[in-house]
């Protein structure tokens, strides 16, 4: 006889991998990064948690915006909006530049290093066999 799950059960069995310290991580990072800021004022080592988690989070929402408004364009037959679709994309790209801002990352930089790592992987343009099969560490 197969055991039936229910929500409750669900939750205690999942959390069994959460050791509940999620915010203590959080708070010993901003700490970390506060402490190396205010020893030695190294810009190359200091990041805006908050940014950071403020980029992701804002990603993770525009990126989705933009998925539903093509899920809807595909599946639900519904006209694309093509200046909103681009103004969800700016939004993206925002997020990607305040990413790069709170690491202290050069945007043009990590631009340089996507297209230095396509044109290595796809020296001839995208190729599904390649893909399918890069090299060890292709990231």
């Amino acid at each position: 006889r197969t055991k039936q799950m229910n929500a409750n059960k669900y939750q205690k069995l999942a959390m069994r991998t959460n050791d509940g310290k999620a915010s203590d991580r959080l708070i010993g990072k901003m700490q970390e990064y506060d402490m190396k800021f205010s020893n030695d004022h190294n810009d190359n080592e200091c990041v805006d948690i908050g940014g950071i988690f403020n980029a992701c989070l804002g990603l993770s929402g525009e990126v989705g915006e933009f998925n539903d408004m093509i899920k809807k364009w595909v599946f639900h037959e519904k006209d694309l909006d093509m200046e909103h679709a681009k103004k969800e994309a700016d939004d993206i790209l925002w997020y990607v530049a305040m990413l790069c801002e709170s690491f202290g990352w050069n945007m043009n930089e990590i631009m340089q290093m996507n297209v230095d790592k396509l044109k290595a992987r796809y020296p001839e343009g995208f190729d599904v066999e390649r893909a399918n099969h890069r090299a060890e560490g292709d990231v």
